[in-house]
C-alpha cells in the first residue's frame, strides 16, 4: 500500500445551493452513515481533524440573480472552505473534502493554489466529471453555479467566483485534465475546445483504456507542479454504479476504471488532496453510492488489492 504520510483533515461542504435539485447537502451524513471515517482508520490512517463547514439552507434564502444563482451564498462558503483548506495544509494534514455540490471545488482549488503561491509554487488538477463544468455567467443555461466552478478557477467569468482567497486564476489551463465528460452545452464545448485544458471524453477513454489516460493526465498535473489534486463528481461514474447524483448521464466510466485511475493517482506519490461531490442520497439506493464512493476514497488513499 502506497500511503500517504500525513493524517488526514475531512472537510464537510453540505452545500446544495449551486445545484437545480435539493439533496447534495445530505451527501456528507450518507458518508458518516457508510463509514467513511472508520474506514480509513482501518487502512492505518489518523483522522487528525473533522471540520462542518456551516451552509446556509436553500428554504432561507432568495436569490434574484438568473445568471449566477446564489453567488453571495456560495461565495461565503468557498472562502471559508478556502479557509479551512489552507489551514489544514499549514498544520501537515492531508484535505479530503466531501460535498456537497460541485461548486465547492472553486473554494477548495483556491486554498491549496492560495498555500501554494506562498512557496511560488503551482497545482495541477485532475477533473472528473460526465459535465465540463465550464459554463460561463453569460452563456449558462440555468444559473447554477455548479456547472461553473472549473470556468472560475481558471480565471474566467464572475471576478468574485474567479479571485476567491485572492488567487486568479488559481490553476493554468496547462495543468488541468478533464476525465470522464460526455454531456457538454455547445458554448461550452467551443470554451473547452479554446481553453487550453486537456480533455479525455468517454470515447477517449474507450479508445485509450483509463491505464493510458491515467498515465498521461498524470504527466500534465504533474509538469512543473507541486502536486495535483482530485475534484471527483461522482456523476463520471457511470449511473449504474453511482445512481445516487442528481445529473445522471448514461455511458460512464465503469467501477473498476475509476477505480483504477485512482489508484494509479495514489501509486503516483504526488496527490495533494481529494474532494467527492454530487453525492445525493435521496436519489440513491440503500446508500449503495456512498458505500462504493468511501471505497473509491480508499484507492485514492493508497489502498490495493494485494
Amino acid at each position: 500500500m502506497n500511503q500517504i504520510p500525513k493524517p488526514i483533515h475531512i472537510i464537510n461542504v453540505p452545500l446544495d445551493l449551486g445545484a437545480s435539485r435539493r439533496g447534495t447537502d445530505a451527501g456528507p451524513s450518507a458518508f458518516r452513515v457508510a463509514g467513511l471515517g472508520r474506514q480509513i482508520r482501518e487502512m492505518g490512517y489518523t483522522i487528525s481533524n473533522e471540520t462542518d463547514v456551516p451552509v446556509p439552507a436553500m428554504e432561507t434564502r432568495k436569490t434574484s440573480n438568473t445568471k449566477t444563482r446564489f453567488k453571495e451564498e456560495i461565495l461565503a462558503v468557498c472562502e471559508e472552505l478556502a479557509n479551512h483548506t489552507v489551514g489544514a495544509l499549514e498544520a501537515g494534514e492531508w484535505p479530503l473534502v466531501i460535498g456537497g455540490d460541485h461548486s465547492i471545488a472553486m473554494g477548495t482549488v483556491s486554498g491549496l493554489a492560495s498555500h501554494l503561491r506562498k512557496s511560488e509554487q503551482k497545482l495541477g488538477l485532475i477533473w472528473f466529471d460526465a459535465h465540463g463544468d465550464m459554463n460561463l455567467p453569460d452563456s449558462t443555461p440555468s444559473g447554477n453555479i455548479h456547472g461553473m466552478p472549473l470556468a472560475h478557477l481558471l480565471g474566467y467569468g464572475d471576478p468574485d467566483l474567479s479571485s476567491i482567497h485572492g488567487v486568479h486564476p488559481a490553476v493554468e489551463p496547462e495543468n488541468v485534465v478533464l476525465i470522464g465528460i460526455r454531456d457538454i452545452d455547445q458554448k461550452e464545448r467551443d470554451f473547452i475546445n479554446a481553453s487550453g485544458v486537456r480533455a479525455y471524453t468517454m470515447r477517449d477513454i474507450d479508445q485509450l483504456g483509463m491505464a493510458q489516460v491515467a498515465r498521461e493526465a498524470l504527466e500534465i498535473v504533474n509538469d512543473g507542479t507541486a502536486g495535483f489534486h482530485v475534484s471527483f463528481d461522482l456523476d463520471g461514474c457511470d449511473p449504474e454504479v453511482i445512481p445516487g447524483t442528481g445529473t445522471t448521464v448514461p455511458g460512464g466510466v465503469s467501477f473498476r476504471e475509476a477505480h483504477l485511475l485512482l489508484e494509479e493517482c495514489a501509486a503516483d506519490g504526488r496527490i495533494l488532496s481529494l474532494e467527492v461531490v454530487e453525492l445525493n442520497p435521496f436519489l440513491d439506493l440503500a446508500n449503495i453510492s456512498a458505500k462504493r464512493a468511501v471505497t473509491l476514497i480508499q484507492s485514492a488513499l493508497g489502498r490495493s488489492i494485494l
